[in-house]
């Protein structure tokens, strides 16, 4: 019969070996909820910017790379940052009049923001 030194050092690993699997299971629980509660800003407050009136348009900035947004034509980002080869300096862009939300561009801004 074993002795009773061994049965309690048996018992303590035992009961350490569940609680870090409890542990660990806790763990990666929290890693999902944390990713599903993250998301990208929605607001203007969450955007640190002023909400002001005029739809997806507003204060958008003309930097180097540019995704296109809800409504805009290359016409309209063209105006606004002022660089009319827009479709010279993107060879993916074969029809200038298929321009969709998302679409990254590169424009050389020369109008400050």
């Amino acid at each position: 019969m074993a002795s009773p030194a061994r049965r309690s050092l048996a018992t303590v690993i035992a009961v350490a070996d569940a609680a870090s699997w409890y542990l660990a299971l806790a763990l990666v629980a929290l890693v999902l909820l944390s990713s599903l509660r993250e998301g990208p800003p929605t607001t203007a407050e969450e955007l640190n910017e002023p909400a002001r009136g005029g739809g997806p348009l507003v204060a958008r900035p003309c930097d180097e790379i540019y995704v296109v947004g809800e409504g805009e034509t290359l016409h309209t980002i063209s105006d606004k940052c002022g660089d009319p080869f827009i479709v010279e300096r993107n060879p993916h862009i074969h029809d200038p009049d298929d321009v969709f939300p998302g679409l990254v561009i590169k424009i050389t801004p020369s109008k400050p923001r």
